[in-house]
């Protein structure tokens, strides 16, 4: 494994270790992906094998330019221009009918695709330079914290990626909005980094897809009940916190400097003045923080559901499930 700055060079060399069928982890401005050539099955194997994915679980295509969109997807709606004009590039992931040249490892043999183009300049370069979209989830053992830092990828993964380029600490921070085409209705699969009311003053009301997928075939990415878990338990706050701490190291994860009361072993504030946008780019650096401090629980408080709050809430209350 290399870890290298995501110079011109490098980004070079991690493009041609993918046209190899390599393993590369990558920032963008969601969390960092590790990538494979997505046209080649084999290489996409290498993803499900280092991240201890279920094969069941598709994968998100990263394209680099819009025209890639109908080599991948049979699609034409008027309205798919709309939302790539608008959010691409940037944290909007479209799941749509599916070429034949697809691979049906990425998607889990499901009809659909899902494809994003990144709001990254690495990423995009690295795509660029690959000649073929790259099949990325989040770079990271499966269920586990995502990465926002390179860091958080070499503790994970190590060595069984052959190069990860790091370019910092992802802006978003939080893994992308994925919306799918289900009996002719546009549903959210996944809230992320754009907020759904912002893509909804495009599609008009969206409905949140309501039946809970399986193991069996999920339609895409962040549809499994519980997920994004640190390594220790955590659980919300609620009435029961004083005596369940009691003789136990407890950290806390809080939305914004307004918690009194109780004296925790680490506290760290998602936003000291509730912004949401900067609760989101810190939310998994935080967690990744507090996995790492010797604790033997931790508590979050809960954030407002409304923007990016959604989506915060949609990765705690996965985290949680994990331990309840």
């Amino acid at each position: 494994m290399e870890l290298l700055e995501a110079t011109p060079e490098n980004i070079k060399k991690a493009a041609g270790l993918l046209k190899k069928g390599k393993l590369v982890a990558f920032p963008t401005e969601t969390v960092y992906g590790l990538g494979a050539n997505g046209l080649n099955p084999l290489a996409v194997t290498k993803i499900f094998e280092a991240k201890n994915r279920p094969s069941f679980n598709p994968l998100i295509l990263h394209i680099a330019g819009k025209s890639d969109l109908t080599k991948l997807t049979s699609t034409t709606d008027e309205i798919i221009e709309k939302l790539t004009g608008k959010f691409w590039p940037g944290p909007l992931t479209l799941v749509l009918p599916k070429k034949n040249i697809v691979p049906d490892i990425v998607t889990a043999g499901n009809p659909t695709v899902a494809v994003r183009m990144p709001g990254h300049p690495v990423a995009l370069k690295l795509i660029e330079l690959s000649g073929t979209p790259i099949a990325a989830p989040s770079a990271n053992l499966f269920g586990q914290l995502s990465p926002t830092t390179a860091g958080h990828v070499v503790k994970q993964l190590g060595n069984k990626v052959d190069l990860i380029l790091d370019g910092g600490k992802c802006k978003v921070g939080v893994e992308s909005t994925i919306i799918g085409f289900v009996d002719g209705e546009i549903v959210l699969l996944r809230p992320g980094g754009i907020p759904v009311e912002e893509i909804e003053k495009i599609t008009g009301k969206i409905k949140k897809f309501s039946p809970e997928d399986t193991d069996s075939n999920p339609l895409s990415p962040g549809r499994l009940p519980f997920h994004y878990s640190p390594a220790i338990p955590i659980r919300f706050f609620d009435e029961k916190i004083e005596k369940e701490i009691t003789g136990k190291k407890v950290g806390a994860l809080l939305f914004k400097k307004s918690h009194t009361g109780t004296n925790f072993n680490k506290v760290i504030y998602l936003s000291e003045n509730g912004d949401l946008h900067e609760a989101a780019a810190n939310l998994f650096y935080a967690l990744h923080e507090l996995e790492t401090a010797d604790l033997d629980l931790i508590y979050v408080e809960p954030v407002p559901e409304k923007g990016l709050g959604i989506a915060i809430m949609d990765r705690l209350k996965k985290a949680v499930k994990k331990y309840t």
